[in-house]
């Protein structure tokens, strides 16, 4: 799937709208990262230069003009390269396939650095990118020196991360239709892990039967580091070793999600190793479902994106106290974050290019309100440490989440991860076909 170059020239144009008068964007791509010694990983462009070019070439430079002309700098053509590195597009391509308007050699970028920023009043760049920063405090002094040739340098600097972070906010149907594809193929990969799945088995090896789904359909890599999880440690937020032996009783939380043109899905699961909820698991996992579910009513267009934390953090704080692991007045427990022992992180997230996508959660000082377009996560959960003394050892060592990727529309929320069990019920009949 492959968004369309009058898209990408489009976006380029709103984006030299939202800025000051007479400004110039140069945004650099990024570079190939070594894994060890003369080994580099699979190049992966950056996010926002991605988002305007739709060019994923490492070491490459966009600048773009006040028009949303675009010269891309890039690597050369170079047979001998190509022959041990693999296809460039070079600068023909550049302009062929992406629609640039003029292309140069990555060897050129100080010429044409120069050339457009000469006469322009404002830089526009993502400060967070240092070594982007060096060389335009490089071209800006030296057009400063050539003042008297007739040289003018750039006087003012804007930041363009919150600028392209608004516009990738929303997403158009081009967007919305890879992502919902990215969904689909991580919908059909936790099924396999559920499938699969077999006390005795290692972490890893139901690791692998998630990423040979991923790449079977298409999905080169992981949208992240997959988290497969057993035991306790589910209550591990982070977890990527991956590397334990899954044992009969077990919970298994499994966090993984497709990249599918480098946008993102993310889907948390957790199911029994043996197929079958111990009673205090599935008392548990019915807190996280409920407060799934009271969350979910809160993603409609207009309602603060604060709503479904709100609402998820009221329902699991209630079902703490049902089950005992709490004590106390249920607005109290909320406000003196008591139930931040067991439930420590939002919601949700933003989602799209990258799996915590860009954008503001606050406007003003206030939570931002949800619009048509915008796609997110939901994602409560429960962990209960292994090593709490404070709670009845039948709950120690229970970790629970449940995620999906949801769409905000007018006529109510989409969630493209459908298809997917969650109620305990579906979970266990899904995994009983298999066991």
């Amino acid at each position: 799937m492959k968004i369309d170059t009058q898209t990408y020239q489009a976006r380029r144009e709103r984006l030299m709208q939202s800025l000051p008068e007479n400004s110039v964007v140069v945004i650099r791509t990024g570079g190939l990262a070594t894994r060890n010694n003369d080994c580099e990983y699979e190049f992966r462009p950056h996010s926002s230069f991605f988002y305007l070019t739709g060019f994923s070439e490492p070491s490459a430079y966009v600048v773009i003009g006040a028009d949303g002309d675009m010269t891309l700098v890039t690597l050369p053509k170079d047979p001998e390269k190509e022959q041990w590195e693999g296809f460039r597009f070079g600068t023909e391509g550049a302009i062929k396939s992406f629609g640039a308007d003029d292309a140069a050699d990555l060897d050129q970028l100080d010429d044409v650095a120069m050339t457009a920023l000469n006469g322009t009043t404002n830089i526009a760049y993502l400060f967070n990118d240092s070594v982007l920063r060096e060389k335009i405090a490089g071209w800006r002094d030296a057009l400063s020196v050539r003042a008297r040739a007739g040289a003018i340098a750039p006087t003012q600097f804007t930041d363009v991360g919150p600028v392209i972070a608004e516009m990738r906010l929303c997403k158009d149907a081009e967007e919305i239709a890879i992502m919902e594809a990215a969904a689909q193929i991580s919908v059909e990969a936790h099924k396999q892990a559920m499938r699969s799945v077999r006390p005795s088995m290692m972490e890893y090896q139901l690791e692998a039967e998630l990423n040979y789904v991923f790449m079977k359909s298409g999905a080169r890599q992981p949208a992240y580091n997959n988290i497969v999880a057993s035991g306790s440690n589910a209550c591990v937020l982070h977890y990527i070793k991956n590397d334990e032996l899954i044992e009969d009783g077990d919970l298994i939380l499994i966090d993984a999600g497709a990249e599918l043109g480098c946008y993102a899905a993310d889907i948390t699961r957790t199911f029994p190793a043996n197929g079958k909820f111990s009673e205090p698991q599935a008392a548990l996992y019915q807190v996280v479902l409920d407060a799934y579910h009271a969350g979910m009513k809160q993603l409609t267009v207009g309602t603060p994106y604060e709503a479904c934390h709100n609402a998820a953090v009221r329902t699991l704080t209630e079902g703490l106290v049902t089950h005992g692991l709490l004590s106390g007045d249920v607005d109290l427990l909320i406000e003196s974050k008591a139930y931040r022992d067991f439930y420590m992180h939002n919601t949700g997230h933003w989602l799209g290019l990258d799996v915590h996508d860009c954008g503001a959660y606050k406007v003003a000082g206030e939570s931002r309100l949800l619009k048509e377009g915008m796609v997110l996560t939901i994602e409560p959960g429960l962990y209960v440490s292994a090593d709490n003394e404070s709670v009845d050892e039948k709950w120690r060592g229970i970790g629970i989440r449940i995620e999906d990727d949801v769409l905000i529309r007018t006529e109510g929320p989409y969630v493209l991860t459908h298809g997917l069990a969650k109620e305990i019920k579906d979970i266990e009949a899904l995994m009983a076909q298999s066991h």
